[in-house]
């Protein structure tokens, strides 16, 4: 084999965007995963690229309005590339306003978007009747987000993979490390990590989520109950989700996840009729700051870790992919205070 600057360990959304950032930079590439691409969290199907509220401002929540506000140019280029399109569409978001006090918030916060948001996104107060699609709304009123994006989990994988071969990079099984070592490994990784630190460092988290056939393309998403309904281009919804720290098997799917569809159908009168497809359970990997956790790898010189994407990753990929490209080839170290590796540890 030739050689390589960098060998990419972890075929998921963080793996294949490092690796991408990195090729585009000049970089020789190499991604293995003997699971495949999108074999772990990365291969579910919500994709709900959402922002965190206006307010309360930090470097989290600004590293996601730079990654979500980059978003399309980063997916058109690699639709370009590749010929595969990731499901990607900025539609913006609704979710119903629940009383009066839930209300007044909702309208501080529209005035704190303007200011937080820079002016490339709005958070505001719409009135609920003529939609459709729209939730229930015990008030009439609904918050619309023009922020909020949604991907095909899977198909975006897809897409990374074929932009990725295109430029003579393939997704190996297995092969030898050689040049520097991203390990984007998901849980599998919190687990190396783990055994290696008296305290946690971070777990996976179990979720589960429904498709529903329902063509509903380009409409926004729904957050409502606590629930995403995400309407993908391909004529299908999802929804989802749970968050279970304790769980009997990984990748069932049980009660929890009835409860979830019944929630949606209650909240959207639209997908009352939808029939279910597909049922999906998996592990997220969540670090203990709730953060991305970019970085090197203490005690491993050359080795460097991207994991943590929990619920947000694919809305984060895109930035994660451009700090982790200058740490990885130009030994710049543009990682946010809490995203760093010793932050977990």
């Amino acid at each position: 084999m030739a050689m390589v600057d960098v060998t990419v360990r972890g075929a998921g959304i963080f793996g294949l965007t490092v690796a991408w950032a990195c090729v585009l930079r000049g970089a020789s590439v190499r991604v293995v995963d003997p699971a495949g691409p999108a074999a772990g969290a990365s291969g579910g199907i919500v994709g709900a690229l959402a922002p965190h509220v206006p307010e309360n401002w930090n470097a989290k929540k600004a590293f996601q309005l730079d990654s979500l506000l980059s978003a399309e140019a980063f997916w058109g280029e690699i639709a370009a590339t590749g010929g595969v399109a990731p499901g990607y569409i900025r539609s913006g978001r609704l979710q119903p306003i629940a009383d009066e006090a839930a209300l007044a918030l909702a309208r501080q916060r529209e005035a704190t978007a303007t200011d937080l948001w820079q002016g490339h996104a709005r958070w505001e107060v719409v009135r609920a009747e003529g939609n459709a699609w729209a939730p229930n709304s015990p008030t009439g009123w609904l918050i619309r987000d023009t922020l909020s994006a949604l991907v095909h989990p899977r198909r975006a994988c897809a897409s990374l993979v074929a932009a990725l071969a295109v430029k003579g990079v393939e997704v190996l099984n297995d092969a030898p490390e050689q040049g520097k070592v991203l390990w984007a490994t998901g849980v599998a990784g919190l687990e190396v990590l783990n055994a290696g630190h008296s305290r946690l460092v971070g777990a996976g988290i179990k979720g589960q989520a429904a498709l529903l056939q329902l063509d509903r393309g380009g409409a926004a998403q729904l957050f409502a109950d606590g629930v995403h309904v995400i309407p993908h281009l391909d004529g299908t919804v999802a929804v989802g989700g749970t968050t279970e720290r304790e769980y009997d098997s990984p990748d069932s799917t049980d009660a929890q996840l009835d409860a979830v569809i019944a929630k949606a159908r209650a909240a959207v009168p639209a997908l009352q009729d939808a029939p279910v497809v597909e049922r999906w359970a998996g592990l997220r990997p969540r670090s203990r700051s709730r953060a991305p956790m970019l970085g090197a790898w203490p005690g491993k010189p050359e080795h460097y870790i991207a994991n943590g994407g929990f619920k947000i990753g694919f809305g984060m990929a895109p930035k994660v992919g451009q700090v982790m490209a200058d740490l990885l080839l130009e030994g710049r170290d543009t990682i946010p205070e809490g995203f760093r590796v010793s932050d977990n540890l």
